[in-house]
């Protein structure tokens, strides 16, 4: 598997004012494979939403590498697109519209426009709801439109920030169901910031420990659970054994 992210001894400190400055990332990296799906878990403020910014472009490291097939990350770019955990909807706009935003943003025509919206309108389940809007949805459906949204424009590295800590436990399972057919289909590269280690597992190709802040990694497991996957393999010996040998590597750097 090529790698097609690359960040190697990012840091980053904030200042905000008035305050002293924050360490957010210390000789943080990490590598990513084309279509790989790699999560990270890790305390609350040790800097896994503060990376996805930085891969993004949104923000700029003190120092560090950080490349996008070879190339230097230096800003944002149409070969990166977000899920984020409150869907970021448009609420004056359809759920059609919210999916063509992207595109529109880009200059594409009205007509291939439309006809990829609808492809992954349909991709997503929600074929017969385009012209709602994102008040007459669910939960789950509005993270079914962000996550539309973003694989319309047909993005080399899909970023999620905790897209399902929104929903009930319900909608939250039958959502990594659906993520996963999803990802299957479409076969993007994905980078995925959760809390639930049984999230992760179940997901991933391999999960990343974070430490407290300032945020490094500590320790990359494989996953080498068979796929396609099932809700039940969360009961399997397998899957309980690397919970627990993922809670014993995290628990320590939790602060009550």
């Amino acid at each position: 598997m090529s790698a097609l992210i690359q960040a190697t001894s990012i840091n980053l400190t904030f200042r905000p004012p008035n305050r002293g400055p924050v360490r957010a990332l210390q000789d943080f990296a990490l590598d990513v494979g084309e279509g790989e799906f790699l999560s990270i878990v890790g305390p609350s403020g040790c800097g896994k939403s503060s990376f996805l910014s930085v891969l993004l472009g949104l923000i700029k490291p003190d120092s560090g590498d950080l490349t996008l097939r070879g190339k230097p990350v230096t800003g944002p770019g149409n070969d990166r697109a977000m899920v984020f955990q409150d869907f970021g909807l448009l609420p004056w706009r359809t759920i059609q519209h919210n999916v063509e935003l992207g595109l529109e943003l880009k200059g594409v025509p009205k007509r291939p426009r439309h006809e990829t919206s609808q492809r992954f309108i349909e991709m997503v389940g929600l074929r017969g709801f385009e012209g709602h809007y994102p008040h007459e949805l669910s939960g789950g459906m509005k993270q079914r439109v962000g996550l539309a949204r973003a694989l319309a424009t047909d993005p080399d590295v899909l970023l999620m920030d905790e897209p399902f800590a929104a929903l009930d436990a319900q909608t939250r399972d039958l959502m990594q169901v659906e993520l996963l057919r999803i990802w299957q289909e479409a076969r993007k590269t994905v980078l995925f910031v959760t809390h639930q280690i049984e999230e992760a597992i179940y997901l991933s190709d391999r999960v990343m420990v974070m430490t407290a802040r300032p945020g490094r990694a500590k320790r990359t497991f494989m996953i080498p659970l068979p796929r396609p996957r099932d809700y039940e393999m969360r009961t399997t010996p397998a899957f309980n054994d690397l919970k627990l040998a993922i809670w014993n590597e995290l628990k320590d750097e939790i602060k009550i």
